[in-house]
Protein backbone atom coordinates (compact mmCIF):
# COMPACT_ATOMS: atom_id res chain seq x y z
CA UNK A 1 0.00 0.00 0.00
CA UNK A 2 1.61 3.47 -1.16
CA UNK A 3 1.71 5.98 1.46
CA UNK A 4 -0.71 8.24 -0.57
CA UNK A 5 -4.05 5.90 0.12
CA UNK A 6 -3.08 5.98 4.04
CA UNK A 7 -2.60 10.26 4.20
CA UNK A 8 -5.89 10.16 1.82
CA UNK A 9 -7.82 8.16 4.06
CA UNK A 10 -6.54 8.62 7.52
CA UNK A 11 -9.67 9.07 9.93
CA UNK A 12 -9.41 5.28 9.18
CA UNK A 13 -5.48 4.45 9.24
CA UNK A 14 -5.60 6.59 12.53
CA UNK A 15 -7.35 3.91 14.63
CA UNK A 16 -5.00 1.16 13.60
CA UNK A 17 -2.32 4.36 13.86
CA UNK A 18 -3.45 4.64 16.98
CA UNK A 19 -3.27 0.96 18.21
CA UNK A 20 0.74 0.89 17.38
CA UNK A 21 1.77 4.02 19.06
CA UNK A 22 -0.16 3.88 22.41
CA UNK A 23 1.80 6.75 23.45
CA UNK A 24 0.51 9.41 20.73
CA UNK A 25 -2.98 11.16 21.63
CA UNK A 26 -5.86 11.56 19.66
CA UNK A 27 -5.07 14.95 18.91
CA UNK A 28 -1.37 14.29 17.79
CA UNK A 29 -2.86 12.10 15.36
CA UNK A 30 -5.55 14.22 14.33
CA UNK A 31 -2.84 17.09 13.68
CA UNK A 32 -0.69 14.28 11.61
CA UNK A 33 -3.68 14.34 9.13
CA UNK A 34 -1.74 11.46 7.22
CA UNK A 35 2.20 13.41 6.72
CA UNK A 36 4.32 10.55 7.13
CA UNK A 37 7.14 13.18 8.11
CA UNK A 38 5.08 14.31 10.85
CA UNK A 39 4.21 11.07 12.55
CA UNK A 40 7.72 9.74 12.61
CA UNK A 41 8.76 12.77 14.40
CA UNK A 42 6.04 12.22 16.86
CA UNK A 43 6.79 8.94 17.11
CA UNK A 44 10.25 9.95 17.77
CA UNK A 45 9.40 12.26 20.32
CA UNK A 46 6.84 10.05 22.16
CA UNK A 47 9.62 6.91 22.69
CA UNK A 48 12.75 8.70 22.19
CA UNK A 49 14.11 6.80 19.26
CA UNK A 50 15.88 7.83 16.56
CA UNK A 51 14.72 9.14 13.53
CA UNK A 52 15.42 5.85 11.27
CA UNK A 53 14.30 4.05 14.00
CA UNK A 54 10.63 5.75 13.71
CA UNK A 55 11.31 5.17 10.03
CA UNK A 56 11.57 1.52 9.87
CA UNK A 57 8.45 1.06 12.49
CA UNK A 58 6.51 3.17 9.96
CA UNK A 59 8.24 0.98 7.21
CA UNK A 60 6.88 -1.89 9.00
CA UNK A 61 3.30 -0.87 9.55
CA UNK A 62 2.93 0.25 6.13
CA UNK A 63 3.80 -3.08 5.07
CA UNK A 64 1.72 -4.93 7.66
CA UNK A 65 -1.21 -2.56 6.39
CA UNK A 66 -0.62 -3.81 2.69
CA UNK A 67 -0.70 -7.61 4.44
CA UNK A 68 -3.48 -7.03 5.75
CA UNK A 69 -5.50 -5.73 3.07
CA UNK A 70 -4.68 -8.74 0.63
CA UNK A 71 -5.84 -11.08 2.84
CA UNK A 72 -9.51 -12.54 2.18
CA UNK A 73 -12.18 -11.76 4.70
Amino acid sequence: MNWDRIEGDWRRFKVNAKLRWTKLTEEQLSAVAGRRMLLAGRIRDAYGISGDDAERQLADWQARLSNEQLEPR
